[in-house]
């Protein structure tokens, strides 16, 4: 199984806000766990983009990764009041666990 980094954002954003809010998750994730991002880039560099319904959800599943020992990276729109719009989750059996079910994002 290729270890995937999991980017997850909200489908209550338009499209364009996913792609562009999942990408700044995954900038704070390349900034704040580099040895991961490396390790991740060289052996698989495979992206999976889920969604959950909003923001507080999103909220739940950043707790329930740091909960868990799951290194994450999120990312707070200052455009949208710092709301926390997307999540970079690192590849892995725990973010797999936590993102079962999720559907793709940008998927009508």
């Amino acid at each position: 199984m290729v270890d995937k980094l999991i980017l997850v954002t909200r489908s209550d954003l338009q499209p364009a806000q996913q792609a562009v809010q999942a990408a700044h998750a995954l900038r704070a994730f390349v900034e704040e766990h580099p040895y991961e991002d490396e390790k991740w880039f060289k052996q698989s560099n495979t992206l999976a983009l889920l969604a959950v319904e909003d923001e507080p959800r999103l909220h739940q599943l950043w707790c329930e990764a740091v909960d868990s020992g799951v290194r994450v990276s999120g990312f707070l729109e200052p455009d949208l009041g710092g709301a926390i719009t997307a999540l970079a989750l690192e590849p892995g059996s725990g973010s797999r666990r936590l993102t079962r079910g999720l559907p793709l994002a940008l998927i009508a």
